[in-house]
């Protein structure tokens, strides 16, 4: 296979070069900072929706924090087959929310505890990781298929779509709109601060600015929120000092009913790693086609079944490429995998230590949201770049049309599943999931493929 030049980038430091030990811990806390809420939102969500009891939502937590710690070193680092050998930042999945909640509750209803109902949980995402493991041995196949378009196209949709978590935060998030006060002159006024200094200190020419503009921007937003009120540290006290992993804590049961929407949502999330981890090789002057590249995206999709496999054995949920970092790369001119090593360690500190975390998870909504909304655009311009390497011709422009159209669809509106299987529902709710597969099947389909 013929490999191809790498896209043109303005990196400080790419993928191989090995940073300051100053700069790299500051590069690393703004992943940190961009990924964290992410990491340990999904579980939050299943064991509020699951009645978990606090201790076990804490532990759960924490273990989510460790995982992705190890997760991220993985992929990193690279060992044999494994790994991406990107900085490729690994964190709890949103994909396997509502299959997840379902299982826990079915097994509520028929008589189980929410606390057993986990090591049902745990061991349907033990085995579909086994899924996304085999899928990644066949990948050098899909050369053919899965394409510039069709990986533009979803690249360009993880931005686009988490676009909207973006504003949500900066409008306060769920909290605010729950309560009435989303939108408020409070939390537009900090993010808009944090926004602007991240971009302030991007427009310099001073390439240490640019690498800690988002933790300078988080930090000013923190410091300005404490006094408006924004800020609430009353969970700190409730906190354990430590925490220490207890592999199948919860045990491990097996439905195959409940497993064939977790069987899906794995392959989802394959073509989701494969969008993931081209962005990051985009962003970081790599490859976007030959050996090399589909060597990173096997080893990457294979890190992420192992990874998951982990998540399961150490209670808690899939794993899968996070594309909030790629926002970081683009912002700071951060592309070595090394910084992905002093990530590692810090998500492993704030997971044995949740009052660290608690100080984390303290951050405002609006204060995340001034950083969020930038790397999410920059995610989206990733993608343009790799679309502007395609030739748009009728049958590829019709292609991109419907693709983009399908997945911002069911991203702004929702409601068009509403009347569909629970099955369907699982696979096309993410928009990133239904304009992949629409561009994928379509390129498959449609006569004149180069």
């Amino acid at each position: 296979m013929e490999a191809s030049p790498a896209i043109e980038s303005d990196l400080i430091y790419g993928l191989e070069a090995r940073p300051p030990f100053i700069e790299s811990i500051f590069v690393a806390l703004q992943h940190v900072f961009a990924c964290f809420v992410g990491i340990i939102t999904p579980g939050l969500i299943i064991c509020g929706a699951l009645e978990v009891p606090p201790a076990d939502t804490t532990f759960i937590l924490s273990m989510s924090l460790v995982v992705s710690g190890i997760a991220t070193f993985i992929q990193a680092k690279r060992f044999g087959p494994i790994g991406s050998g990107l900085l490729s930042i690994q964190g709890t999945s949103f994909a396997f929310l509502a299959p997840i909640i379902a299982a826990g509750i079915a097994f509520k209803e028929s008589g189980g505890t929410a606390t057993d109902s986990l090591g049902l949980i745990f061991g349907l995402c033990f085995f579909g990781a086994i899924i996304e493991i085999i899928i990644s041995r066949f990948l050098h196949l899909a050369g053919r298929i899965i394409t510039p378009l069709v990986t533009g196209v979803v690249v360009t949709l993880i931005g686009l779509t988490l676009i909207r978590v973006g504003i949500t935060s900066m409008g306060g998030g769920v909290p605010a709109l729950n309560n009435g006060t989303f939108g408020s002159w409070n939390y537009l006024g900090v993010a808009f601060l944090v926004l602007a200094v991240i971009v302030a200190l991007n427009s310099l020419n001073s390439s240490f600015l640019r690498m800690s503009s988002v933790v300078i921007g988080l930090a000013v937003g923190y410091l300005v929120s404490i006094p408006l009120g924004l800020v609430d540290f009353s969970n700190l006290s409730q906190l354990p000092l430590l925490t220490v992993p207890v592999p199948f804590k919860y045990g491990f049961k097996f439905d195959f009913g409940a497993f064939i929407p977790f069987a899906f949502l794995y392959v989802i999330t394959a073509i989701e790693s494969i969008g993931d981890l081209t962005a990051t090789s985009v962003i970081s002057g790599e490859p976007i086609k030959g050996p090399v590249y589909f060597r990173r995206l096997k080893g990457g999709v294979l890190g992420d079944g192992i990874n998951s496999m982990i998540a399961a054995s150490l209670n808690t949920f899939p794993n899968t490429t996070f594309s909030q970092n790629n926002g970081v790369i683009q912002l700071t001119g951060v592309g070595s995998r090394y910084v992905g090593y002093f990530i590692s360690v810090i998500f492993v500190i704030l997971g044995f230590f949740p009052i660290i975390a608690g100080v984390f998870q303290a951050l405002p909504q609006p204060v995340l949201g001034g950083a969020t909304i930038i790397m999410f655009g920059t995610v989206a311009v990733a993608g343009l770049k790799i679309l502007s390497t395609v030739n748009l011709t009728k049958r590829n422009s019709i292609i991109l049309a419907v693709s983009l159209s399908m997945g911002l669809g069911v991203t702004f509106v929702p409601e068009i599943l509403n009347a569909s299987p629970a099955l369907v529902k699982n696979i096309f709710s993410s928009g990133i999931s239904t304009g992949g597969i629409t561009a994928l099947v379509l390129n498959m389909i449609m006569p004149g493929r180069e």
